[in-house]
């Protein structure tokens, strides 16, 4: 800021104008030249036209990023900005001049708008409009809407430098000083007028500038005015010459030269014009030149062209008026005159100068701080170390948890990218594709405020830099630095907007719209205005003198002191802590700032971490200079302090002056009756940003205030501070400074704060959508929900009901009158209107939380009154508010609404049961105070609550609490919340006994209550509470209809074995309970897990029940048997498997019963339940006719002997199931046919044997077993294929080879199954080994008896007793092989025997000589004998059958010799 200058006013955006959507349309164009005749943009063009009454602002922008695109945006100041904008594209660039006006040329046309342009090649072109909206995006413009003009093929100028159009008429300017003016709109190309030239009319005058070849300058700026009526137009040449001319008649009207001798060697560059004033017949003009080349800078030189068009035009202009200097380093934009001002905008900010000081003065000079500066104090880019400071600071706080300063420094970037004079749509975008997050428009603009700050933190650790808090800091200041950087490159200023009629200015950027207003009073102090503070001083504070203001400004010296020795993020950090989610109360955060102000983060912690981040040289350097600023300031402050004290006096004076300054504080009360509905207009959507921006620095002021005043407590007696200064101070000032902080915090968040998006989780919320009996203007907004610039203060103030009175602008609001709206905004917040006849903020705060209820905004309420309860348990006067202030009452019960909706919105369950446990807290306050059904009774239905309908009847406390109660359990139940539920439930049954009077019995209310417990602690889980439930349940009815609920549930969650497993008490119960799992039973699908049958048999084998437990499995086997039969294989695998559990479990549990009562019978037993309100799902045939009654009873009964036949067929059907083979059998009582034959075909050996063993007994289970072994022995036998195989001489092929081996693998198994069976179950035939060998023998007479076979048939006594022994003896061998022909074999056994015989041990010789000791088949050796004989007759193997013989004859001989030696000792021996 300049010296003599001061700080007037801010500029405040226009929400929306950033989020502008774009209609893309293009230019149909017949021009190919390239050639540049026209100047180019070199950064960016800009300007607004007014059309209209109501005048409709047209804003139209020329980037440099985009030479060949104009952009237009439309607006009113009685609506919203227009989020609709329209793109042309032209072939070429354009110069940076464009003109839209209204269409007066074809007033009739469907297009209302005309608008000139020019590309730098020199292409003109008329462009009739139509509304922006009417564009479809991607079209191309109508060719009959276009009109294009080649200025080369006119006239030739030279190079174009100058351009300026008017309604029907574009003129150019040239380099050789030249004038064109087309009648562009109005006329067509051939027709006469079309061009003309603008020079001198007079022939003399042309004749003498011929003779004296004078040569015109070349033309720098054209700039078209309306005077009265008449189009002028005035232009500036190069060599300072300013000429008028009529457009209408093309005549020049005044010439005037610019003093060159005081501007000699300067160079004229631009021109502008203000608008005429009807009572002085001036229009103030701006020419900027340039100096010569020894004097560095600009100036801007005024002038009064002074009119009377009365009769004869007479024009004259007067000398220079004023000459401001521009440094050279500083750009000039734009400017804008009016009568009295003149507003220069330039790269680094906007001055206003008042054209009536005197000349070269500053005195006028006012400054307008733009939102670059504004932008880097928030994101702590204004220096260096400013986010350094933040840090550290927050380091104070938080000495000993990195994590939660890391969270802190994170949530305050975040707020601080997210307010609404920061946040930027385009600039955001923008940073995030820095960092590698690329967006498409739709994707872009669907991001509500939760989600866009999501992907920033996202950005943020992806970058890696959470490694450590420091780290984080350095993250976080390089994004707000591109985020800056962006913000310059993509929104820095190109032009200025005036209304005359309000005296409105704002300020166009590339890609937003800003106003601009004046500064508040106390803006004034806070930015350091003192020379206004005595104007200010008593007006507004009522200091009643000198010595007043002047301690009132020492004291605000001193509060400038501490902030800037606290650095930018005190008040951040101080405005964090109030949000209820931090751990970190704003007293705590107050005294860790006076340690900073004592130590300057000198503890141990701090210099450790400094040195874990900085690194231990860095620490120390820093170290050391914190040590000497700190000694510094606290010598300053000390001095300031004591100078204050000796200035006032006694520290009781400065204690007046700052509880004056304090009451200035505090937000004005205005009187406010209107109703009128509020308008979200553009005067609205500035209040709100305004109200933000006062209420930071009214935030941060009376934060000064505290800091100062806890300050001096602290110094105490070294100030002269007595005590009783200091309990006046902690009595009178400290609570309202408490009031004044807590109320521009609640305004400030507010007005900064987005709306929370619409949740989608609830009916009531998807209704909500279908904005039945809603205005199109309440649909509208409600879209805007959770988009980052709609804030919470435009809830409050679009409510039509609760609006504020406001003003309905058909104008731009002026620079002052925005500061009346904030006054009348803040006057609503806090105080309300003059009928609401809210005396406190606490009583105020509920209405406005209603407010935001209504419209699901639950953070904001809960934040809201949060901190009013905060402050009301603070004063200590709970219990003066018990009885009097019934709003607390009102507070409580909202707030427990407002944390009850977060926490069913919430995901974490940790913060979602504090929610909740928050909210029980609140509602069981509320219902303990005074009168608290009168207050509750009364609250609007229309904040979306249920509304809470209180009896009539009943005016008891009790009464009171047990409808409350209620409602809070259903409520809570509404959402979901059924432990919370539980607890009022529980709460609402301790009352019932103490009211009296109650529509319906205690029995009746009991039950119903008791049965909502049992619900809510079934929806938790709580299964034995959920029981306890039940069983203290008075009303009989109710208790079953739950004990059913009950087990249906517990079958639905698979927690049915709670019921068997002993840890319930049934008292009572048990039957009800059999009944419902035996109805259950009856009525499930077989596949239903747990089966209800096996949990009826948990539960009686339990309860020693071992009967009823065996009917329900077999009841069970029943249901499976039915199933099996309808499904597949493998289904029906599994099926029969869990039918043979079942029957093993039935069998199991009959044993436990006495044998003379181990039988059931299923069949009435399994029609015992019947409920017929529902139908079964399998059906069972009646046949209790009393005809066959008694029948039915006998052949129903099943004992043990018939569930174990019944379990081995079914362990039959099982293992064919297997083996894919589909079987069944009926009865129980027999096999069918056609089992053996089944399982042996499948192997199921084991199976076989077992049925066999079961069913069968005698002579039938001899021949059984006959079959099933003959069966076997075939299977061992190759066949003859098999065996022609092996004979052949050929080698078999590769898979001939692999079939071999898998049929001689499948032999070997059948050998040693056949061995294993035929030893197992020889004991029950054992003529089997016969029955084999025969078979074997029969199938193949050349086959080779296995050895285990052979052995079977020799027996252990080795022969010893010739060959004698069993149905399975040697004798049967022999004689099987004489019968099949194997002489060999034969012959060898009975050698074999006859031998063993003679060869007995002496021991057995005496045995030996026994009668009949030894035998052997004679007969059969004879047959054996002759066999050979015929052999040899018949010629057939004769040499074998000779040797065999003859070993025959030879081995008989002998043994004939032994047979009569014993005999002739037998008979000597009986003969002595």
């Amino acid at each position: 800021m300049a010296a003599g200058s001061s700080f007037a006013g801010l500029e405040v955006p226009i929400i929306g104008s950033d989020s502008v959507r774009w209609l893309n349309v293009s230019v149909p164009s017949t021009s190919t030249s390239t050639s540049a005749f026209a100047p180019p943009t070199e950064d960016a063009a800009s300007s607004c036209c007014n059309i209209g009454d109501p005048p409709t602002y047209f804003i139209w922008r020329i980037n440099k990023s985009c030479p060949n695109v104009l952009e237009i945006v439309e607006f009113r100041s009685f609506a919203e900005f227009s989020r609709v904008g329209l793109r042309i594209e032209f072939a070429s660039a354009l110069s940076p001049y464009a003109y839209l006006c209204k269409n007066e040329v074809s007033s009739a046309s469907r297009n209302p708008y005309m608008l000139y342009a020019l590309t730098v090649s020199g292409v003109a072109y008329l462009i009739r409009l139509n509304d922006i909206t009417s564009y479809g995006s991607c079209s191309v413009l109508p060719p009959n809407e276009v009109v294009e003009l080649h200025i080369t093929s006119y006239c030739d100028y030279g190079a174009i430098t100058a351009i300026a159009a008017t309604n029907g008429c574009l003129i150019i300017g040239g380099q050789d000083g030249s004038i064109g003016c087309f009648r562009l709109g109005m006329l067509e190309f051939s027709a006469p007028g079309f061009l003309h030239e603008l020079r001198d009319d007079s022939s003399f005058g042309r004749l003498w500038s011929l003779m004296s070849r004078r040569t015109v300058a070349s033309v720098k700026d054209l700039v078209c005015i309306d005077v009265h009526g008449r189009k002028l137009l005035i232009v500036l040449h190069a060599d300072g010459v300013l000429r008028v001319w009529d457009l209408l008649s093309c005549g020049k009207l005044l010439s005037y030269t610019v003093n060159v001798s005081t501007f000699e060697g300067a160079r004229f560059s631009k021109l502008w014009a203000g608008e005429t004033t009807n009572d002085k017949n001036i229009v103030p003009l701006a020419v900027l030149l340039k100096l010569n080349s020894e004097v560095d800078g600009e100036m801007i030189s005024l002038y009064n062209l002074q009119y009377n068009l009365g009769g004869k035009a007479n024009m004259s202009i007067e000398p220079s008026t004023m000459n401001i200097s521009v440094e050279e380093e500083s750009v000039i934009i734009d400017v804008k005159l009016s009568s009295n001002k003149i507003w220069i905008l330039k790269e680094d900010g906007l001055v206003l100068h008042n054209i009536q000081g005197p000349s070269e003065s500053r005195e006028y000079e006012q400054c307008f701080g733009l939102q670059e500066s504004f932008i880097a104090e928030q994101l702590f880019q204004s220096s260096d170390h400013a986010a350094d400071d933040l840090f550290w600071l927050s380091q104070a706080l938080y000495p000993s948890a990195k994590e939660q300063i890391a969270s802190r420094v994170t949530s305050i970037f975040l707020r601080m990218l997210f307010l609404p004079d920061v946040y930027h749509n385009s600039v955001l975008r923008a940073t995030l594709q820095d960092h590698n997050k690329h967006f498409t428009d739709s994707e872009f603009h669907s991001l509500t405020a939760d989600a866009m700050k999501k992907e920033i933190i996202s950005v943020i650790e992806h970058e890696g830099v959470l490694r450590s808090p420091l780290s984080l800091v350095y993250g976080w200041k390089n994004f707000c630095s591109h985020y800056i950087n962006n913000w310059c490159n993509k929104n820095g200023p190109c032009g200025l907007l005036v209304d005359s009629s309000s005296g409105a200015i704002g300020l166009i950027r590339k890609s937003s719209v800003s106003l601009l207003r004046c500064l508040e009073d106390i803006e004034l102090l806070a930015f350091g205005c003192f020379d206004e503070l005595g104007e200010v001083a008593n007006s507004k504070i009522n200091l009643s003198s000198n010595l007043e203001q002047e301690v009132l400004f020492e004291v605000l010296r001193c509060t400038t002191s501490l902030s800037q020795q606290l650095g930018k993020g005190a008040p951040v950090l101080f405005y964090q802590s109030f949000f209820s989610h931090l751990s970190i109360s704003p007293e705590e955060v107050v005294g860790s700032f006076l340690k900073v102000l004592e130590t300057r983060c000198t503890s141990s912690t701090a210099a450790a971490l400094r040195v874990s981040e900085l690194g231990a040289d860095a620490a120390w350097d820093k170290n050391v200079g914190d040590h000497k600023f700190l000694r510094k300031f606290s010598t300053d402050i000390f001095l300031s302090l004591h100078g204050l004290y000796r200035k006032a006096g006694t520290w009781d004076k400065v204690v007046d002056v700052i509880l004056k300054y304090l009451n200035f504080l505090v937000p004005q009360k205005i009187e406010h009756k209107s109703d009128d509905k509020a308008v979200l207009d553009i005067r609205t959507c500035v209040t709100v940003q305004v109200t933000s921006q006062v209420a930071k620095v009214m935030f941060e002021s009376a934060l000064d205030i505290l800091l100062l005043l806890s300050y001096m407590m602290k110094l105490g007696g070294q100030i002269n501070m007595l005590p009783e200064v200091v309990s006046r101070v902690q009595l009178e000032l400290f609570p309202l400074i408490q009031e004044i902080i807590t109320e521009w915090h609640i305004i400030h968040f507010f007005g900064t704060t987005p709306c929370e998006a619409p949740t989608m989780e609830d009916f009531s919320s998807q209704l909500s959508l279908l904005q039945i009996d809603s205005s199109a203007s309440r649909r509208s907004w409600n879209d805007k929900l959770g988009k980052c610039d709609f804030t919470l203060a435009f809830i409050l103030l679009l409510d039509h009901q609760n609006s504020f009175e406001s003003v309905v602008s058909r104008h731009l609001p002026n620079p002052n009158s925005l500061i009346v709206s904030v006054h009348n905004f803040t006057s609503w917040i806090v105080w309300g209107r003059s009928e609401d006849e809210s005396s406190c903020f606490s009583t105020r705060s509920t209405m406005l939380a209603l407010i935001l209820l209504k419209h699901g905004q639950y953070d904001a309420v809960e934040h809201l009154l949060t901190m009013v309860n905060q402050n009301l348990l603070k004063e200590k006067i709970s219990s003066s508010i018990q009885d009097v202030n019934n709003e607390w009452c009102i507070l409580l019960h909202l707030l427990g609404c407002c944390l009850l909706a977060q926490a069913h919105r919430q995901v974490p369950p940790t913060s979602t049961d504090k929610k909740v446990n928050e909210a029980i807290s609140c509602f069981f306050r509320a219902a303990s105070l005074h009168k608290a059904s009168m207050s509750l009774q009364n609250l609007s239905s229309e904040s979306g609550l249920p509304h809470i309908n209180f009896p009539d009847h009943a005016s008891s406390p009790g009464a009171w609490k047990l409808h409350y109660y209620q409602w809070a359990m259903q409520i809570f139940e509404h959402y979901n919340m059924s432990a919370g539920a539980c607890h009022f439930a529980l709460a609402a049954l301790e009352q019932v006994d103490e009211v009296l009077g109650l529509s319906e019995s205690p029995i009746t209310t009991k039950g119903r209550l008791w049965a909502n417990v049992f619900k809510f602690t079934l929806d938790l889980n709580h299964y034995y509470d959920a029981y306890c439930a039940i069983i203290s349940n008075p009303d009989e009815e109710s208790k079953y209809i739950c004990l059913r609920r009950f087990i249906i549930v517990l079958y639905e969650r698979g927690a049915i074995k709670i019921l068997c497993d002993g840890q319930l008490p049934f008292i009572g119960l048990a039957e009800k309970v059999e009944q419902e799992l035996a109805w259950k039973a009856e009525r499930s699908d077989v596949s239903i897990k747990p089966n209800p049958y096996k949990l009826l048999y948990a539960f009686e084998m339990h309860q020693h029940n071992w009967r009823k437990a065996a009917i329900y499995m077999y009841l069970h086997s029943t249901q499976l048997k039915n199933e099996a039969a309808l499904k597949e294989s493998q289904l029906r695998s599994l099926a029969l498997q869990e039918r043979l559990n079942c029957l093993s479990a039935t069998i199991n549990a009959l044993h436990l019963v006495r044998p003379s009562s181990a039988w059931i019978n299923h069949v009435l037993e399994g029609k015992s339940i019947q409920n017929p309100s529902k139908k079964p799902r399998i059906t069972i045939i009646d046949h209790d006719a009393d005809d066959h009654l008694q029948s039915q009873k006998l052949d129903s009964c099943i004992d043990i002997e018939k569930l174990e036949n019944e379990f081995v067929l079914t362990s039959a059907e099982y293992l064919l199931s297997l083996e894919n083979i589909r079987w069944t059998f009926e009865g129980i009582e027999k096999p069918p046919p056609n089992l053996v034959e089944l399982l042996v075909h499948s192997n199921l050996y084991d199976m076989v044997f077992t049925v066999i063993l079961k069913f069968f007994e005698g002579s039938a289970l001899k021949r059984e077993l006959e079959r099933v072994f003959i069966a076997m022995s075939l299977k061992c036998c190759p066949s003859r294929e098999n065996s022609k195989k092996h004979v052949l001489l050929l080698t078999p092929s590769k898979d001939e080879a692999v079939d071999i081996a898998a049929h001689h693998s499948k032999g070997n198994d059948q050998w040693e199954a056949l061995e294993q069976y035929i030893e197992k179950y020889k004991c029950f035939h054992p003529r089997l080994p016969v029955i084999v060998a025969e078979t074997l023998l029969c199938a193949d007479r050349l086959i080779e008896l296995p050895l285990w076979l052979v052995q079977m048939f020799k027996g252990t006594l080795n022969g010893r007793w010739g060959m004698a022994g069993s149905e399975s003896s040697p004798a049967s061998l022999f004689q099987l092989y004489v019968d099949y022909g194997r002489y060999p074999e034969a012959t060898n056994l009975l050698l074999h025997y006859i031998e063993s015989v003679s060869l007995l041990r002496p021991a057995d010789v005496i045995r030996r000589k026994k009668a009949c000791a030894v035998w052997f088949p004679y007969t059969t050796i004879e047959r054996l004998w002759c066999k050979l004989g015929d052999l040899i007759n018949s010629g057939h193997m004769v040499h074998q059958c000779e040797k065999l013989r003859s070993l025959l004859h030879a081995a008989l001989l002998k043994h004939f010799k032994q047979l009569h030696v014993d005999s002739d000792d037998v008979m000597s021996s009986a003969t002595s």
